[in-house]
Protein backbone atom coordinates (compact mmCIF):
# COMPACT_ATOMS: atom_id res chain seq x y z
CA UNK A 1 0.00 0.00 0.00
CA UNK A 2 2.83 2.34 0.83
CA UNK A 3 4.54 1.65 -2.51
CA UNK A 4 1.31 2.14 -4.40
CA UNK A 5 0.71 5.45 -2.67
CA UNK A 6 4.20 6.66 -3.50
CA UNK A 7 3.73 5.76 -7.21
CA UNK A 8 0.44 7.56 -7.37
CA UNK A 9 1.97 10.60 -5.72
CA UNK A 10 4.88 10.57 -8.22
CA UNK A 11 2.54 10.36 -11.22
CA UNK A 12 0.46 13.25 -9.87
CA UNK A 13 3.55 15.39 -9.35
CA UNK A 14 4.79 14.69 -12.89
CA UNK A 15 1.42 15.55 -14.36
CA UNK A 16 1.28 18.70 -12.26
CA UNK A 17 4.72 19.76 -13.41
CA UNK A 18 3.95 18.99 -17.05
CA UNK A 19 0.65 20.85 -16.81
CA UNK A 20 2.27 23.91 -15.33
CA UNK A 21 5.18 23.88 -17.77
CA UNK A 22 3.29 22.94 -20.93
CA UNK A 23 1.88 26.47 -21.28
CA UNK A 24 5.43 27.80 -21.55
CA UNK A 25 6.95 25.21 -23.86
CA UNK A 26 6.52 27.36 -26.99
CA UNK A 27 5.71 31.02 -27.69
CA UNK A 28 4.73 32.80 -30.90
CA UNK A 29 5.44 36.61 -30.75
CA UNK A 30 2.63 37.54 -33.13
CA UNK A 31 -0.43 35.61 -34.20
CA UNK A 32 -1.07 37.99 -37.17
CA UNK A 33 1.48 38.76 -39.88
CA UNK A 34 1.08 41.28 -42.72
CA UNK A 35 3.10 40.18 -45.70
CA UNK A 36 4.00 42.13 -48.82
CA UNK A 37 3.58 40.55 -52.21
CA UNK A 38 6.90 39.28 -53.51
CA UNK A 39 8.55 39.30 -50.07
CA UNK A 40 9.01 36.48 -47.58
CA UNK A 41 7.30 36.22 -44.21
CA UNK A 42 8.96 34.61 -41.19
CA UNK A 43 6.68 32.85 -38.72
CA UNK A 44 8.91 32.52 -35.69
CA UNK A 45 8.36 30.11 -32.77
CA UNK A 46 10.20 30.41 -29.50
CA UNK A 47 10.85 27.38 -27.24
CA UNK A 48 11.07 27.47 -23.47
CA UNK A 49 13.15 24.30 -22.96
CA UNK A 50 16.59 23.03 -23.98
CA UNK A 51 16.39 21.52 -27.43
CA UNK A 52 19.07 18.89 -26.72
CA UNK A 53 16.85 17.22 -24.10
CA UNK A 54 13.85 16.69 -26.38
CA UNK A 55 12.81 15.29 -29.69
CA UNK A 56 10.40 17.47 -31.67
CA UNK A 57 8.14 16.55 -34.55
CA UNK A 58 5.98 19.27 -36.11
CA UNK A 59 4.14 20.34 -39.25
CA UNK A 60 2.66 23.57 -40.70
CA UNK A 61 -0.58 23.42 -42.60
CA UNK A 62 -2.27 26.26 -44.49
CA UNK A 63 -5.99 26.85 -44.68
CA UNK A 64 -7.20 29.01 -47.50
CA UNK A 65 -10.33 31.09 -47.19
CA UNK A 66 -12.12 28.34 -49.14
CA UNK A 67 -11.32 25.89 -46.37
CA UNK A 68 -8.97 23.53 -48.23
CA UNK A 69 -5.79 22.57 -46.42
CA UNK A 70 -2.41 22.88 -48.09
CA UNK A 71 1.23 23.46 -47.27
CA UNK A 72 1.68 26.38 -49.73
CA UNK A 73 2.98 29.67 -48.45
CA UNK A 74 0.13 32.02 -49.19
CA UNK A 75 -2.42 34.15 -47.42
CA UNK A 76 -4.62 32.47 -44.87
CA UNK A 77 -4.40 30.66 -41.52
CA UNK A 78 -1.26 28.66 -40.72
CA UNK A 79 -1.65 25.84 -38.19
CA UNK A 80 1.31 24.53 -36.21
CA UNK A 81 1.24 21.02 -34.69
CA UNK A 82 4.15 19.98 -32.42
CA UNK A 83 4.94 16.68 -30.69
CA UNK A 84 7.55 17.13 -27.96
CA UNK A 85 9.12 14.04 -26.40
CA UNK A 86 11.53 14.44 -23.46
CA UNK A 87 14.42 11.97 -23.38
CA UNK A 88 14.27 11.47 -19.62
CA UNK A 89 10.55 10.74 -19.74
CA UNK A 90 10.06 7.59 -21.78
CA UNK A 91 6.77 7.47 -23.54
CA UNK A 92 5.78 11.01 -22.48
CA UNK A 93 4.85 13.18 -25.48
CA UNK A 94 3.66 16.80 -25.20
CA UNK A 95 1.48 18.15 -28.02
CA UNK A 96 1.32 21.87 -28.84
CA UNK A 97 -0.90 23.61 -31.44
CA UNK A 98 -0.90 27.23 -32.59
CA UNK A 99 -2.63 29.17 -35.42
CA UNK A 100 -1.09 32.21 -37.13
CA UNK A 101 -3.04 34.40 -39.55
CA UNK A 102 -1.07 35.78 -42.50
CA UNK A 103 -2.22 38.48 -44.91
CA UNK A 104 -0.50 39.33 -48.15
CA UNK A 105 -1.10 42.83 -49.50
CA UNK A 106 0.02 44.88 -52.45
CA UNK A 107 1.39 48.35 -51.57
CA UNK A 108 -0.92 51.23 -52.46
CA UNK A 109 -0.06 53.49 -55.38
CA UNK A 110 -0.85 57.20 -55.47
CA UNK A 111 -4.62 57.69 -55.59
CA UNK A 112 -6.40 59.62 -58.32
CA UNK A 113 -9.46 61.73 -57.62
CA UNK A 114 -12.24 62.59 -60.06
CA UNK A 115 -15.49 64.47 -59.80
CA UNK A 116 -18.80 64.46 -61.58
CA UNK A 117 -19.94 66.76 -63.00
CA UNK A 118 -16.63 68.27 -64.02
CA UNK A 119 -18.03 71.82 -64.08
CA UNK A 120 -19.23 74.02 -61.23
CA UNK A 121 -22.43 73.06 -59.40
CA UNK A 122 -25.25 75.41 -58.50
CA UNK A 123 -26.16 75.38 -54.82
CA UNK A 124 -29.49 73.87 -53.77
CA UNK A 125 -29.94 72.51 -57.29
CA UNK A 126 -27.11 70.13 -58.17
CA UNK A 127 -25.30 67.11 -56.71
CA UNK A 128 -21.63 66.18 -56.80
CA UNK A 129 -19.87 62.80 -56.88
CA UNK A 130 -16.18 62.43 -56.04
CA UNK A 131 -14.35 59.15 -56.71
CA UNK A 132 -10.92 58.03 -55.47
CA UNK A 133 -9.08 55.10 -57.08
CA UNK A 134 -5.64 53.43 -57.12
CA UNK A 135 -3.90 51.39 -59.79
CA UNK A 136 -2.25 49.04 -57.30
CA UNK A 137 -3.15 48.03 -53.80
CA UNK A 138 -5.21 45.53 -51.87
CA UNK A 139 -7.63 46.09 -49.03
CA UNK A 140 -7.31 49.84 -49.55
CA UNK A 141 -8.87 52.19 -47.00
CA UNK A 142 -9.93 55.64 -48.26
CA UNK A 143 -10.39 58.86 -46.37
CA UNK A 144 -11.68 62.23 -47.61
CA UNK A 145 -10.47 65.72 -46.68
CA UNK A 146 -11.90 69.14 -47.50
CA UNK A 147 -9.54 72.04 -46.87
CA UNK A 148 -7.40 69.58 -44.84
CA UNK A 149 -10.34 68.71 -42.57
CA UNK A 150 -11.55 65.09 -42.37
CA UNK A 151 -15.07 64.43 -43.65
CA UNK A 152 -17.56 62.00 -42.17
CA UNK A 153 -20.96 60.70 -43.11
CA UNK A 154 -23.91 63.10 -42.66
CA UNK A 155 -27.37 63.74 -44.04
CA UNK A 156 -25.81 65.16 -47.22
CA UNK A 157 -22.49 63.24 -47.30
CA UNK A 158 -22.72 59.58 -48.27
CA UNK A 159 -19.85 57.07 -48.75
CA UNK A 160 -19.55 53.67 -50.38
CA UNK A 161 -18.54 50.69 -48.24
CA UNK A 162 -14.82 51.16 -48.84
CA UNK A 163 -15.24 55.01 -48.82
CA UNK A 164 -13.79 55.21 -52.31
CA UNK A 165 -16.73 57.36 -53.45
CA UNK A 166 -18.20 60.48 -51.85
CA UNK A 167 -21.67 61.58 -52.87
CA UNK A 168 -22.87 65.11 -51.91
CA UNK A 169 -26.61 65.80 -52.09
CA UNK A 170 -27.52 68.60 -52.48
CA UNK A 171 -24.56 70.92 -52.85
CA UNK A 172 -24.40 74.07 -50.73
CA UNK A 173 -22.09 77.04 -50.37
CA UNK A 174 -20.04 75.41 -47.58
CA UNK A 175 -19.17 72.48 -49.88
CA UNK A 176 -16.99 74.77 -51.95
CA UNK A 177 -13.31 74.03 -51.30
CA UNK A 178 -10.26 71.90 -52.03
CA UNK A 179 -10.65 68.12 -51.72
CA UNK A 180 -8.08 65.34 -51.21
CA UNK A 181 -8.43 61.61 -50.80
CA UNK A 182 -5.99 59.47 -48.81
CA UNK A 183 -5.43 55.78 -49.63
CA UNK A 184 -3.71 53.29 -47.31
CA UNK A 185 -3.57 49.60 -46.31
CA UNK A 186 -1.78 47.41 -43.79
CA UNK A 187 1.57 47.63 -45.60
CA UNK A 188 1.37 51.23 -46.92
CA UNK A 189 1.26 54.60 -45.25
CA UNK A 190 -1.36 57.12 -46.38
CA UNK A 191 -0.92 58.23 -49.97
CA UNK A 192 -2.47 61.63 -50.80
CA UNK A 193 -4.07 62.45 -54.11
CA UNK A 194 -3.66 65.72 -55.91
CA UNK A 195 -5.93 68.57 -54.92
CA UNK A 196 -9.30 68.88 -56.61
CA UNK A 197 -11.37 72.06 -56.32
CA UNK A 198 -15.11 71.82 -56.12
CA UNK A 199 -16.58 75.04 -57.48
CA UNK A 200 -20.05 75.93 -56.21
CA UNK A 201 -22.15 78.80 -57.54
CA UNK A 202 -23.97 80.54 -54.68
CA UNK A 203 -25.27 83.84 -53.39
CA UNK A 204 -25.77 86.67 -53.04
CA UNK A 205 -25.31 86.65 -49.25
CA UNK A 206 -24.63 89.37 -46.65
CA UNK A 207 -25.45 92.30 -48.91
CA UNK A 208 -24.51 95.70 -47.47
CA UNK A 209 -23.99 99.37 -48.43
CA UNK A 210 -21.05 101.34 -47.02
CA UNK A 211 -19.59 104.83 -47.42
CA UNK A 212 -16.63 106.73 -46.01
CA UNK A 213 -18.35 110.11 -46.35
CA UNK A 214 -20.85 111.75 -44.03
CA UNK A 215 -22.36 110.38 -40.86
CA UNK A 216 -24.01 106.98 -40.69
CA UNK A 217 -26.71 106.06 -38.18
CA UNK A 218 -28.04 102.60 -38.90
CA UNK A 219 -29.24 102.70 -42.48
CA UNK A 220 -29.36 106.53 -42.63
CA UNK A 221 -26.49 108.48 -44.22
CA UNK A 222 -26.21 112.23 -43.56
CA UNK A 223 -23.91 114.25 -45.83
CA UNK A 224 -23.00 117.88 -46.49
CA UNK A 225 -24.59 119.70 -49.43
CA UNK A 226 -22.41 119.66 -52.51
CA UNK A 227 -20.15 116.96 -51.11
CA UNK A 228 -18.84 114.30 -53.52
CA UNK A 229 -20.05 110.97 -52.11
CA UNK A 230 -19.15 107.35 -52.80
CA UNK A 231 -21.24 104.31 -51.91
CA UNK A 232 -20.03 100.71 -52.13
CA UNK A 233 -22.43 97.78 -52.49
CA UNK A 234 -20.92 94.39 -51.64
CA UNK A 235 -22.22 90.83 -51.24
CA UNK A 236 -20.75 87.34 -50.95
CA UNK A 237 -21.45 85.62 -54.25
CA UNK A 238 -19.98 83.27 -56.84
CA UNK A 239 -19.80 84.34 -59.60
CA UNK A 240 -19.74 88.09 -58.80
CA UNK A 241 -23.10 89.84 -58.78
CA UNK A 242 -24.41 92.51 -61.07
CA UNK A 243 -25.53 95.66 -59.20
CA UNK A 244 -28.02 98.44 -59.84
CA UNK A 245 -28.76 101.55 -57.75
CA UNK A 246 -32.40 102.55 -57.48
CA UNK A 247 -34.04 105.74 -56.26
CA UNK A 248 -37.45 105.40 -54.61
CA UNK A 249 -39.80 108.37 -54.67
CA UNK A 250 -43.60 108.60 -54.55
CA UNK A 251 -44.02 104.83 -54.93
CA UNK A 252 -41.92 104.85 -58.07
CA UNK A 253 -38.43 103.48 -58.65
CA UNK A 254 -35.79 104.79 -61.03
CA UNK A 255 -32.46 103.17 -61.85
CA UNK A 256 -29.82 105.84 -61.35
CA UNK A 257 -26.58 103.83 -61.74
CA UNK A 258 -25.14 100.37 -62.41
CA UNK A 259 -22.17 98.61 -60.90
CA UNK A 260 -20.97 98.09 -57.31
CA UNK A 261 -19.96 101.78 -56.88
CA UNK A 262 -22.21 104.85 -56.79
CA UNK A 263 -20.59 108.27 -57.17
CA UNK A 264 -22.32 111.67 -57.34
CA UNK A 265 -22.63 115.01 -55.60
CA UNK A 266 -25.21 115.47 -52.91
CA UNK A 267 -26.93 118.49 -54.46
CA UNK A 268 -28.25 116.18 -57.15
CA UNK A 269 -30.08 114.15 -54.55
CA UNK A 270 -33.31 115.03 -52.77
CA UNK A 271 -33.31 115.31 -49.00
CA UNK A 272 -34.46 112.30 -46.98
CA UNK A 273 -34.93 110.17 -50.06
CA UNK A 274 -34.79 106.40 -50.02
CA UNK A 275 -32.38 104.41 -52.15
CA UNK A 276 -31.52 100.76 -52.51
CA UNK A 277 -28.80 98.60 -54.00
CA UNK A 278 -29.93 95.44 -55.75
CA UNK A 279 -27.52 92.53 -56.28
CA UNK A 280 -28.34 89.78 -58.76
CA UNK A 281 -26.50 86.49 -59.44
CA UNK A 282 -27.00 85.57 -63.07
CA UNK A 283 -26.20 81.87 -62.46
CA UNK A 284 -28.15 81.11 -59.29
CA UNK A 285 -30.92 83.48 -60.38
CA UNK A 286 -31.06 84.83 -56.84
CA UNK A 287 -31.09 88.47 -55.79
CA UNK A 288 -30.97 90.57 -52.64
CA UNK A 289 -31.60 94.25 -51.82
CA UNK A 290 -30.17 96.67 -49.27
CA UNK A 291 -32.19 99.82 -48.61
CA UNK A 292 -30.86 103.05 -47.09
CA UNK A 293 -31.93 106.67 -46.58
CA UNK A 294 -29.87 109.68 -47.64
CA UNK A 295 -30.23 113.01 -45.80
CA UNK A 296 -28.56 116.18 -47.11
CA UNK A 297 -27.78 118.48 -44.19
CA UNK A 298 -24.93 120.69 -43.09
CA UNK A 299 -22.48 118.82 -40.91
CA UNK A 300 -20.33 121.91 -40.25
CA UNK A 301 -16.67 121.42 -40.94
CA UNK A 302 -17.00 117.71 -41.19
CA UNK A 303 -18.45 114.68 -39.60
CA UNK A 304 -15.84 114.96 -36.86
CA UNK A 305 -18.33 117.22 -35.05
CA UNK A 306 -20.86 114.41 -34.95
CA UNK A 307 -18.72 111.59 -33.71
CA UNK A 308 -19.78 109.57 -30.74
CA UNK A 309 -17.04 111.08 -28.62
CA UNK A 310 -19.31 114.07 -27.83
CA UNK A 311 -16.75 116.66 -28.86
CA UNK A 312 -18.79 119.70 -30.06
CA UNK A 313 -15.81 122.00 -30.63
CA UNK A 314 -14.63 122.00 -34.23
CA UNK A 315 -10.90 121.57 -34.88
CA UNK A 316 -11.11 124.40 -37.46
CA UNK A 317 -12.65 126.74 -34.88
CA UNK A 318 -9.85 125.89 -32.50
CA UNK A 319 -7.31 126.76 -35.16
CA UNK A 320 -9.04 130.11 -35.86
CA UNK A 321 -9.17 131.04 -32.16
CA UNK A 322 -5.55 130.09 -31.69
CA UNK A 323 -4.53 132.14 -34.72
CA UNK A 324 -6.44 135.22 -33.48
CA UNK A 325 -4.86 134.90 -30.06
CA UNK A 326 -1.39 134.72 -31.56
CA UNK A 327 -2.04 137.73 -33.83
CA UNK A 328 -3.43 139.77 -30.91
CA UNK A 329 -0.42 138.90 -28.79
CA UNK A 330 1.94 140.05 -31.54
CA UNK A 331 0.07 143.38 -31.97
CA UNK A 332 0.03 144.00 -28.23
CA UNK A 333 3.71 143.28 -28.04
CA UNK A 334 4.39 145.67 -30.93
CA UNK A 335 2.34 148.48 -29.31
CA UNK A 336 4.07 148.01 -26.00
CA UNK A 337 7.39 148.11 -27.79
CA UNK A 338 6.68 151.28 -29.79
CA UNK A 339 4.56 153.22 -27.31
CA UNK A 340 5.08 152.10 -23.78
CA UNK A 341 2.01 153.29 -21.76
CA UNK A 342 3.83 152.76 -18.52
CA UNK A 343 6.64 155.02 -19.63
CA UNK A 344 4.19 157.79 -20.61
CA UNK A 345 2.33 157.59 -17.33
CA UNK A 346 5.53 157.52 -15.36
CA UNK A 347 6.80 160.61 -17.19
CA UNK A 348 3.59 162.44 -16.23
CA UNK A 349 3.47 161.40 -12.65
CA UNK A 350 7.19 161.96 -12.15
CA UNK A 351 6.82 165.71 -12.77
CA UNK A 352 7.43 168.08 -9.90
CA UNK A 353 4.56 168.27 -7.49
CA UNK A 354 4.12 171.97 -8.17
CA UNK A 355 3.48 171.24 -11.83
CA UNK A 356 1.12 168.39 -11.15
CA UNK A 357 -0.97 170.54 -8.73
CA UNK A 358 -0.86 173.72 -10.77
CA UNK A 359 -4.38 175.15 -10.72
CA UNK A 360 -6.22 176.04 -13.85
CA UNK A 361 -5.72 179.66 -14.72
CA UNK A 362 -8.48 181.69 -16.18
CA UNK A 363 -6.22 184.52 -17.41
CA UNK A 364 -7.25 187.09 -14.73
CA UNK A 365 -4.81 185.86 -12.10
CA UNK A 366 -1.37 187.24 -11.64
CA UNK A 367 0.53 186.53 -14.87
CA UNK A 368 3.96 187.32 -13.61
CA UNK A 369 4.82 183.62 -13.43
CA UNK A 370 3.80 183.16 -17.05
CA UNK A 371 6.04 185.91 -18.28
CA UNK A 372 8.27 184.79 -21.10
CA UNK A 373 8.52 184.08 -24.80
CA UNK A 374 6.50 181.15 -26.11
CA UNK A 375 7.07 179.14 -29.26
CA UNK A 376 4.41 176.97 -30.80
CA UNK A 377 5.57 173.92 -32.67
CA UNK A 378 2.95 172.24 -34.87
CA UNK A 379 2.66 168.43 -34.90
CA UNK A 380 0.58 167.09 -37.86
CA UNK A 381 -2.69 165.35 -37.05
CA UNK A 382 -1.65 162.26 -38.97
CA UNK A 383 1.36 161.48 -36.90
CA UNK A 384 4.24 160.12 -38.91
CA UNK A 385 6.05 158.68 -35.96
CA UNK A 386 4.35 156.89 -33.14
CA UNK A 387 7.43 157.42 -30.98
CA UNK A 388 7.38 161.24 -31.51
CA UNK A 389 3.72 161.38 -30.59
CA UNK A 390 4.33 159.43 -27.43
CA UNK A 391 7.12 161.83 -26.41
CA UNK A 392 4.87 164.80 -27.13
CA UNK A 393 2.10 163.29 -25.06
CA UNK A 394 4.50 162.87 -22.20
CA UNK A 395 5.22 166.66 -22.18
CA UNK A 396 1.59 167.80 -22.47
CA UNK A 397 -0.83 168.10 -19.61
CA UNK A 398 -3.81 167.76 -21.95
CA UNK A 399 -4.12 165.81 -25.13
CA UNK A 400 -6.30 166.80 -28.01
CA UNK A 401 -7.96 164.45 -30.38
CA UNK A 402 -5.39 162.40 -32.29
CA UNK A 403 -6.86 163.50 -35.61
CA UNK A 404 -6.41 167.27 -34.84
CA UNK A 405 -3.32 169.49 -34.85
CA UNK A 406 -1.25 169.25 -31.66
CA UNK A 407 0.99 172.12 -30.56
CA UNK A 408 4.01 171.81 -28.37
CA UNK A 409 4.55 174.98 -26.31
CA UNK A 410 8.12 175.96 -25.52
CA UNK A 411 8.70 178.70 -22.97
CA UNK A 412 11.81 180.92 -23.14
CA UNK A 413 12.58 182.83 -19.97
CA UNK A 414 14.51 186.11 -20.67
CA UNK A 415 17.82 186.92 -19.07
CA UNK A 416 17.99 189.00 -15.89
CA UNK A 417 17.95 192.43 -17.56
CA UNK A 418 14.60 191.67 -19.07
CA UNK A 419 12.96 191.70 -15.62
CA UNK A 420 13.12 195.55 -15.67
CA UNK A 421 10.20 195.51 -18.07
CA UNK A 422 7.98 194.33 -15.29
CA UNK A 423 8.75 197.28 -13.01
Amino acid sequence: MEATGRSALYVCCVLLILTEVSSEFIHIPSLVHHGIEGKSVLLSVETRFPLEDVEIQGTWSHTRPSGTRTTLEDEGDYHLNLNIQFHNQTGLVIKEERTVHVTVDVPVSSPVIQKSPSYAVVEDKGNATLTCSVKRGTRVVFQWLRDNQALGASDRYHFTQDSSTLFISTVRKEDKGTYHCVASNAVSQGQHSRALDLNVYYGPYNLGVNSDQGLRTGEVFTINPGELIFFECQADSNPPNSYVWISKSHNTTVVIAEGPRLEMRSYRLAQAEEYLCRAFNNVTQKQDEAQFTLVVASLGTGKEKHTQEGNSFSPLAAIVVSSLFIIGSILLFYLRKTCNPKRVLMSIYNRPLSEQKRPHRSGHEDATEDFGIYEFVSIPGKMESAQASCRSLARLESVQDIHTTIYDVIRHVPETPSHSLLN
